[in-house]
């Protein structure tokens, strides 16, 4: 166990945790709804600090990132536990179980061990995902710290439910994001993922502020978020709060977890959302989870020209320079673009 930050000790011996957006009361000897902060004595631990459960190289454009450092390699790490519970979790086998009570398990590793891999490697960033990188906050914030002063950049990639104080302390260390914005929908939120809305869109308003790069994502479920009503109050949102260059990334089902009979969505959707973000003013909307590049490339928003052509999970070819497209040299909403 490692000492967990952000929480607050009550009178009656119980742990106000105050990490993420549940502000979890925590009895001694039990754990937040993350199943990885555990109240010992009246004083919060973490059980995920040492505990790397995931770590692979991944182009960025998988977490998915287009606009961030294109091209580029990302140490990416997560560990095991999610202060949501979804039930379409696309990696459930390492964010559900702590909810379940059961052990924290992965790989014994060191905040400057995960550093020295991430050079090593050829990375230029680190990315902090898999599951939900709220809840191992204190490893990601001391590897963030490291990772800056190596001369890497931090990538969190998580579903927004941070308290206030969290991202204040991650302020000057992340540098870019990606954001399961999943629904606009109260009711969805709380009856499917076990969370609210609210605070996610306050949030992505609050990244934004802090100057984050940002992208944001939604897993688009057929009959539960994929009405275009509800697509559109969503894109407005984006191009209200976070402004027309943010990048939407509208991602594909598949049955998993807890909703294997749901149906997989079908294309027709997927383009019909693209159409309504588009519709809505975004000047970089995205489908992806599909075989298909169609709606994968980077399109300049004034002549048209694909400047960011994509295959897969990775960038095929670049017509940019020095961040303007090189056709009529308008610039490209981005951070590190070729």
């Amino acid at each position: 166990m490692h000492p967990a930050q952000l929480w607050k000790a009550l009178p009656d011996g119980r742990v106000s945790c105050r990490l993420c957006a549940h502000f979890c009361r925590i009895a001694d000897g039990d754990r937040g709804l993350c199943g990885v902060r555990v109240n010992k004595g009246g004083a919060l631990y973490t059980l995920a600090y040492e505990r790397v459960a995931a770590a692979h190289l991944d182009p960025v454009e998988k977490k998915p990132l287009y606009h961030f450092q294109p091209g580029s390699l990302a140490f990416s790490i997560g560990t095991m536990g999610c202060n949501l519970s979804c039930a379409f979790c696309q990696n459930y086998s390492l964010s559900q179980p702590p909810r379940q009570g059961r052990p924290v398990t992965g790989e014994r590793t060191t905040p400057a061990a995960l550093v020295e891999a991430a050079k090593a490697s050829g990375a230029s960033s680190i990315a902090y995902t898999y599951s939900e990188p709220t809840v191992f906050f204190e490893l990601m914030r001391d590897t963030a710290v490291l990772a800056h002063e190596a001369g890497l950049k931090n990538i969190m990639v998580s579903n927004g439910f941070q308290s206030p104080k969290c991202l204040e302390a991650l302020d000057g260390l992340i540098d870019a994001a990606n954001i399961d914005l999943k629904a606009m929908n109260p009711d969805f939120y709380e009856r499917v993922c076990g969370a609210k809305l609210r605070p996610v869109l306050q949030n992505l308003a609050h990244m934004r502020k802090l100057g984050w790069w940002l992208e944001v994502t939604t897993l688009l479920i057929p009959g539960g978020n994929d009405a275009d009503g509800e697509l559109k109050e969503l894109a407005a949102f984006l191009v209200k709060e976070l402004g027309v260059d943010t990048p939407w990334h509208i991602s594909r089902f598949h049955p998993d977890f807890n909703m294997r009979d749901a149906p997989t969505t079908p294309l027709s959707r997927l383009e019909r959302a693209w159409e309504i973000g588009r519709e809505a003013g975004l000047r970089y909307v995205y489908v992806g989870n599909v075989l298909s590049e169609a709606h994968s490339g980077t399109i300049c928003p004034s002549c048209g020209t694909v400047v960011l052509a994509r295959s897969g999970m990775g960038l095929r070819e670049a017509r940019l320079t020095r961040g303007h497209c090189a056709s009529c040299g308008a610039a490209i909403a981005g951070v590190g673009l070729p």
